[in-house]
């Protein structure tokens, strides 16, 4: 009984949780008016709004420059230039591609990297709206010492506001949030280990 009772209550805690998570994706659109920061990231995904949004909010002088992070190896800068929208002389001089990120975490890693050979100490993060929450967390990780306002774009196959209506919405919603919670749990466990590495003293420090 007592294992059925921890069962129903660790289901609960999860339950209010999704819940939650669910909710602040739907309040999260839309976005509230950008601040002005000194670079834009915008995450590739299945589809090209959020490239769009980001490319207009580089045009409209909220960014220095703009990132797009994620971009098939195979796609062209000419291809990618008709597919935002950005006017010839803005992307040809602001606008860099990265390759090299297939995943969250590349995407975090990659976006930090410019970033800082930018010298860049604030940006707008421009994705997903269901996808911004976790986003967001990795790319704090991995450049603590950037400012990182998220930027979500509504997701047009997702009814954030009613997800468990379908399917779909329910696939989406319920596997982001374990993601993010991963994430959340990763995260704890590397700074835990932070920690303990700072609290051990060097093997021959001399107590007296």
């Amino acid at each position: 009984m007592k294992l059925l009772a921890t069962l129903m209550v660790a289901l609960a805690i999860l339950l209010a949780g999704l819940l939650a998570f669910a909710d602040r994706v739907a309040r999260s659109t839309p976005a509230s008016a950008a601040t002005r920061a000194d670079g834009i990231a915008a995450l590739t995904g299945g589809s090209d709004i959020r490239l769009r949004v980001a490319t207009s909010l580089l045009q409209s002088g909220m960014g220095r420059r703009l990132l797009l992070s994620g971009v098939n190896r195979s796609v062209t800068r000419a291809e990618i230039w008709q597919v935002i929208g950005a006017a010839k002389p803005v992307f040809d001089c602001c606008v860099d591609l990265d390759f090299a990120a297939t995943d969250t975490i590349g995407n975090a890693r990659e976006t930090a990297r410019w970033a800082r050979a930018m010298g860049y100490h604030s940006l707008i993060l421009v994705t997903a709206d269901y996808h911004a929450p976790r986003a967001t967390l990795e790319l704090k990780a991995a450049a603590p010492e950037i400012n990182v306002s998220a930027f979500p774009v509504a997701t047009s196959d997702l009814d954030a506001a009613h997800w468990w209506r379908t399917s779909l919405g329910a696939r989406r919603m319920i596997g982001e949030y374990g993601k993010y919670l991963a994430t959340l749990g990763r995260r704890s466990l590397l700074g835990l280990g932070a920690r303990d590495r700072r609290g051990e003293e060097p093997a021959n420090q001399d107590t007296r």
